[in-house]
């Protein structure tokens, strides 16, 4: 039966894609499924069958489930709608009688401190209440999301935040593809819930010195107000949404939502997860 993987033309479902092919799982086992028909065409060069697929559209899901064993729901980027739309690809995963669902959460998603839990946690009581055999994944932060951080430091000289002493168990989108993977191939993770995150949690104060190794030049770390924070996000031209967005996050990492180590992820992998310096070095 085959192993279908949504959101395959975004970033960590094609390196997911790519780790299942070298875990030596058959190309012909697997779906790999999109809105993008452009980004699907190329996938489909890697021998893979390929199928279109919209969170809103049942008809989609229902053809791109159809004699599925596995499927691998990636959460929607669609902020605000995500619940529903999962719950369409859930439902269309029980019409379909696959034999497991996994679905791409976020850390700690039950302790209420990150602003992106409730839809992953309503997501999550949906699987639970659907009856299908399921496992999530909370997935914790990229260490590529820090990629503007590093730009910015590498013209300014600065980092800046309003997250104080807040840590932050990063790791590479590679490495969380990996762990997806792992999952997707094997048995045994049926009911489980994993907290996914690297195996050290480090401070924007770190960063800065970690920045300054890579970049050959002095980064600072400035900590900020949330209000002086979101002004000078918006004075480089952040629009106003994002900016707060990312007030908001900092405040969250200050309060802990993303300094959660379990080990549970380079368990997953079989090695430790990509160190902070070397996934910055990737970067520039």
């Amino acid at each position: 039966m085959s192993i279908v993987i949504t959101g395959a033309t975004g970033r960590l479902g094609r390196l997911v894609l790519s780790s299942l092919i070298r875990l030596d799982v058959p190309r012909e086992e697997l779906v790999a499924a999109g809105r993008n028909e452009g980004k699907l065409g190329d996938l489909g060069g890697l021998g893979v069958r390929t199928v279109r697929v919209d969170y809103d559209d049942a008809a989609s899901l229902d053809a791109a489930f159809e004699g599925a064993g596995t499927v691998l729901l990636v959460s929607s980027g669609e902020v605000g709608r995500r619940v529903d739309q999962h719950r369409n690809a859930i439902e269309a995963a029980a019409r379909a009688g696959v034999s497991r669902l996994v679905y791409t959460s976020a850390l700690g998603a039950d302790l209420g401190r990150l602003i992106l839990a409730d839809e992953h946690l309503a997501t999550e009581q949906l699987l639970t209440d659907s009856g299908l055999p399921y496992t999530i994944l909370r997935n914790g932060w990229y260490t590529e999301n820090f990629e503007p951080a590093l730009r910015h430091a590498e013209s300014t000289g600065q980092v800046l935040t309003n997250a104080g002493d807040g840590r932050v168990a990063s790791a590479t989108r590679e490495d969380y593809a990996e762990a997806v993977a792992a999952v997707l191939a094997q048995d045994g993770h049926a009911w489980q819930t994993y907290e996914l995150s690297g195996d050290e949690a480090w401070s924007f104060d770190e960063l800065a010195s970690a920045l300054t190794e890579v970049l050959g030049r002095e980064v600072v770390h400035h900590r900020l107000t949330p209000e002086r924070h979101l002004a000078a996000l918006e004075e480089a031209g952040v629009d106003e949404d994002t900016a707060r967005f990312l007030v908001a996050l900092d405040a969250n990492i200050e309060d802990g939502a993303l300094e959660l180590v379990t080990g549970d992820l380079s368990r997953l992998i079989g090695r430790p997860t990509t160190p902070l310096l070397e996934a910055l070095r990737a970067m520039r």
